[in-house]
């Protein structure tokens, strides 16, 4: 059958008795980029994001700053690092649920952090939005001061600043980004 024909069902959680969680289409899952049934992890990726808030799903992070489970993970994940024990953790809850139908080794191709050359796990983070229209003239009138090569640049890079419409002030890393 096809995935159509799962739209608007439903499936139990396979470790949370009586939680219900909802089938949802989502355009990034295809027959070539994943299996057609995926979990969703609103806080854990863009497209994820994309999907949840188009059906005002919540969108919890469960995973803190430093890549461990929070409480909201449940007592059995609490403290636990998501890529080593927490990892192995789930696969015992799964298996003890009696809901694993297939163990094995996979490489996952997360991205790499291009200082300390390890796995970076995406998560939702707050943020804090400024005045457009303060942060333009602002970053306007210094990049008119900046010596540019080739001059001929400035003036692309005052168009693009004038055609943002979103300005999000954020420091992710505290030694910044590449």
């Amino acid at each position: 059958f096809s995935g159509a024909d799962l739209a608007d069902g439903s499936c139990a959680h396979p470790t949370i008795p009586g939680r219900v969680s909802p089938l949802l289409p989502a355009n990034h899952v295809t027959m070539t980029k994943g299996t057609g049934l995926v979990h969703t992890a609103p806080a854990h990726g863009m497209e994820d994001y994309s999907v949840a808030s188009h059906h005002q799903l919540p969108t919890d992070c469960l995973v803190d700053e430093n890549g461990y489970f929070t409480e909201a993970a449940g007592p059995e994940l609490k403290s636990k690092n998501v890529l080593e024990e927490g990892n192995e953790a789930v696969i015992e809850m799964l298996q003890a649920a009696g809901s694993l139908l297939k163990e094995e080794k996979y490489v996952h191709s997360y991205p790499y952090d291009w200082r300390t050359k390890k796995p970076i796990i995406i998560r939702a983070s707050k943020q804090w939005f400024v005045n457009t229209a303060d942060v333009k003239a602002a970053a306007q009138d210094v990049l008119k001061k900046v010596k540019v090569i080739p001059t001929s640049a400035v003036n692309s890079m005052l168009e693009m600043l004038d055609r943002r419409t979103f300005w999000c002030i954020s420091r992710q890393r505290c030694w910044g980004v590449p």
